[in-house]
Order: structure tokens, then sequence, then C-alpha cells
């Protein structure tokens, strides 16, 4: 249904904000045909804002003129459709008749005082040397008699215009610009271009006509408009600003728009939809978050000027969206890198290179079973659930070193089930030493201390360390155990007690020595 007076306010406010302070959205236009449109123009004019310029979409009679010009406005668009499917099927008349027929509506434009934008409609369909170039030349004749600019707006109102500049016309978007230039002398001022969206060629046509001398282009938010929609602003303003263009339009905060729009139009952006869709950033496919992870890595440790990451076009920051969220997406096809990254710059951990292919399948598992993609937190509680600081069956009551002789003695009270045990073993440090507790315990623990890594855990809180731990059973089974505490060296002792206790997992274990 039509928009109310306040939906047309907020609209309006929203465009001229993204309009940025160099007024980049130009104009705008309104109806004024009824009292709802009237007042929203008036509402409109009270915000005093200088962009985008207030004009008017009219019918061709002295009488909306005036109403045009008492309003206060100083440019209107007026229909002037030029194909002979308009003319004769339409209209009824022959070309002459029409071209007389619009010559008088501008002439009675120039005599309101009013600037006319006149809209060639269909001009993809029609006569470019026999009706158009013509019908311009004397529309220009006009203006000069008036001492009143005219307006040219090439209107591809089917959509059937084509960027190639060896297509012919009318057809050819850079041939009509071209021949309206040369052939008619429009100024490039004074020439627009208006495209549909019929057969997806809006904005590539909407950019040639631009590269070709027309000034300015119409566009509409998000396309919305008739049948398939018109010239999108932000896919335009965009595809200019990925290729090295600042059009300098705010859309610093593209959820914002996203929500606006869908709150005042009622209508749904596409969750595909470029630039602002819901998962235009969005990678689920294992090798691309591996090349946007290893991308990022390389960015951040490069200090790099220029936006290279593999499989995004742009940064998301550069329009308020995070990756966190928003870039690498886990589910049952995702990839290690993926995870690892969301781990790493969500959480802190940075895997060590063989256990994050393990936790990557590991996670994919529980994406699989659950028929659901995964989000940060979730991975997070199933990561520490499944490899960190884990006390089932063995859980550490407390502990004390001493070093003696050149080697460490440990001093463990272990909770296995409802038991208390307290051990000492003496090792090569404390990590060894706790490792030969751990032996003494129960002698059918058969383990090789494979690896060891331990980083500063990067997070809000208090400062962590995180330790990894990865040992090998008999057959050669590697287990991995992540010990996060404040002491690095505790850290790791909690490691390695999950590494066997998920070992055990597999294994049962029945203590046998108090």
């Amino acid at each position: 249904e039509p928009y109310t007076v306040k939906q047309i306010v907020d609209i309006y406010k929203m465009i001229s904000k993204l309009s940025g302070p160099n007024g980049i959205i130009r104009q705008t236009e309104f109806f004024v045909y009824s009292d709802r449109d009237r007042e929203a123009i008036e509402k409109c004019m009270e915000l005093g804002l200088k962009f985008p310029e207030i004009t008017t979409w009219i019918r061709a009679t002295k009488e909306d003129f005036r109403l045009v010009r008492d309003l206060g406005i100083r440019e209107t668009g007026i229909l002037v459709s030029c194909s002979d499917y308009h003319i004769f099927k339409k209209m009824k008349m022959t070309r002459k008749q029409a071209m007389d027929y619009y010559l008088a509506t501008v002439a009675d434009a120039f005599e309101a005082g009013v600037v006319p934008r006149c809209h060639l409609e269909d001009i993809t369909r029609a006569d470019f040397y026999g009706f158009v170039v013509p019908f311009v030349n004397e529309l220009q004749k006009l203006s000069r008699q008036a001492g009143i600019p005219v307006k040219i707006r090439a209107c591809d109102t089917m959509g059937y215009g084509i960027p190639y500049t060896e297509a012919a016309l009318p057809r050819s978007v850079a041939g009509i610009i071209y021949g309206l230039q040369q052939y008619s002398d429009v100024p490039s001022e004074c020439l627009e271009w208006h495209g549909h969206n019929d057969f997806y060629k809006a904005v590539v046509n909407a950019s040639t006509a631009w590269l070709y001398g027309a000034c300015a282009v119409n566009c509409s938010l998000l396309g919305i408009g008739e049948r398939t929609g018109n010239v999108d602003i932000i896919t335009m303003a965009m595809n200019l600003f990925t290729h090295g263009v600042d059009p300098q339009l705010d859309f610093s905060d593209m959820p914002k728009i996203v929500e606006c729009y869908e709150r005042l139009t009622g209508m749904s952006v596409g969750y595909r939809q470029p630039y602002s869709g819901h998962l235009v950033f969005a990678a689920f496919s294992g090798s691309h978050q591996d090349a946007i992870a290893k991308g990022m890595h390389f960015r951040e440790e490069r200090e790099e000027k220029y936006w290279t990451v593999p499989y995004l076009p742009l940064d998301p920051h550069d329009v308020n969206r995070e990756y966190e969220t928003d870039v690498i997406r886990i589910n049952s096809q995702s990839g290690k890198g993926g995870i690892s990254y969301i781990l790493e710059h969500n959480f802190g951990y940075d895997l060590p290179k063989e256990m994050a292919t393990e936790v990557g399948y590991f996670i994919k598992g529980i994406s699989d079973h659950a028929h659901k993609e995964l989000t940060p937190s979730e991975i997070l509680v199933a990561f520490q659930h499944e490899y960190q600081n884990k006390d089932e069956p063995i859980a550490l009551q407390d502990i004390s070193w001493l070093r003696e002789g050149g080697s460490t003695v440990a001093d463990v009270t272990l909770a296995i089930g409802s038991q208390l045990f307290y051990l000492s073993a003496r090792g090569n440090g404390p990590l060894d030493a706790v490792s030969n507790v751990l032996k003494i315990a129960n002698p059918d623990i058969k383990y090789q201390f494979v690896d060891y890594e331990e980083h500063a855990l990067e997070t809000d809180s208090d400062s962590l360390a995180s330790a990894y731990v990865v040992i090998a059973d008999d057959e050669g089974n590697h287990y991995w155990g992540v010990g996060v505490d404040s002491d690095i060296t505790m850290a790791s002792v909690y490691a390695l007690i999950t590494a066997v206790n998920r070992e055990n997992k597999v294994k049962q274990f029945i203590p046998t020595h108090d």
C-alpha cells in the first residue's frame, strides 16, 4: 500500500544521511497528485536539508506545472515516451503527433518557470536517429529560446539495454549516451540514465552510462521499483568503491540501512543481496575459510595498506559487519582453517596445526549430527568441554613441587572417582614429574609425551595462559589436551591430565595405587 507521510519523511531523511556532506544523492522525486503527496513534500521541505533536492514527477498538463511552481519546486520530470510501442499502441498517435504534443508540453513548463526533465521512456526500443535525435534537437531549441535548461533522462524501461560497445542502437547503452551528446548537443550535466533490472543488467548498464558521460544515474534503495526493480544505489556505489573509486556515500552502517529499509517498506532484503544481504560475506566452504583466515593473518603481519584478502571483495568492517559472525560461518562443510580462526580471533586459542585438524573434524561432526550451523559460542563450549581442563576420571586436587638434586619432585593429590590418592614422583621438570605420578597411579597407563606448546590467552578477563599437550599410546594414536590457568606451569599440568583423561575415554582407567 502507499507510504504514509511519516514513512516518506523517514525515507527522505535516511537518503539525506546516505548522501553525505557533498550531496552525492543529488535529487529525489515525489508525486504531487494527492493531499498525502503534497503534505509529505511540505514536511520534507520543512526539514531544511540541502540534499537531496526535492523534484517531482507529474502529468504533462499546465495545471500540474503551476502546482509544482506553487510548491516552490524548481524541477520536474515529464514522461515523453519515445518508442513506437508507446506512441502507436498506448498513445494512439503518429510520431509527428507525439513530438508536437511533447514539445507543447515542455513549452508550458518553460512558461511556468520550471526546469523540465524529459524522461525518454523506452529508449532502448526507440528509433534513435529517426525519432530520438530529432526530438531532442527540438527540445534544445526550445531551451535556448526560453533561457532555461532542459534535462534529458534516457530510460531503459524494460531493461533491454546492453553494456557492450559493439552492440547496435537502440540497445547500446554507450551508443545512446554518445549519440545524445554528439548529435543533440546534450551536455553531460543535463544527461542522466534510468535503468530497470528485468534482465539483471541494471547496475552494469548504469555503470556504462556513467562511464560514457551521463552525469547522473537514477537509483533506488536496494533496487526497489516496478517489476524486478531499478538500479540499486548500494550495489552501484559499492561496485565503484571496491574498484578504487570513492562514491562518497555513507554506507558505514549497512545493517542499520537494511533494518530501516525493512521496517519502512515492509519488504525483506535477500540474504544474498550484494553488499547488504545477511550472507554476502559468509564463508561455509572449508577451502574458502582457510584462504580467508590465512589472508587475514598475512594482512595483519605485513600491515598491508590495500585490501587483498581472498574471497572478500572488501573489508566487512567498512560496512559495520563482523568477521566473527558475518564471515566465517561453521557447519558440516567447514574446514579446520575456519574453525581455528573462530577459536583464535574470538577467544584467543592459537591451536597447534595437528590439533587444529582434529578439532576441525570434531566440530564439523557436531554440526553434521545436529544438522545446523554452529555459532562461535557453541563452538567454544564444545571445544572446552572436549579438550580443556577435563577432570574425569582423574581430577587434580593439590600439588606442590620441590627442586632437588637437579630434578623436580611433585607431591600430588588426585581424585579418581570417589577416591583420593596421595602420590609423589620425580622428573626432569614439573610436567615430567606429574607425568610420572600419573603412571604410578596406574602402571597400565602407557603413553609417550609427543609435544607441548603454550601461549598467553588473549581474553577480556584476567591474564591467562593456554598450554597444549599431545600424548601417543602404543598404537600411535594421539590425544590432545588443553590447560588454561593464570600460571603457565599449572596450565601445562591441566593439559597433560586432560590428554590422559581423553585417552581414558577409550581405555577404562582403574587405579592400582593408593
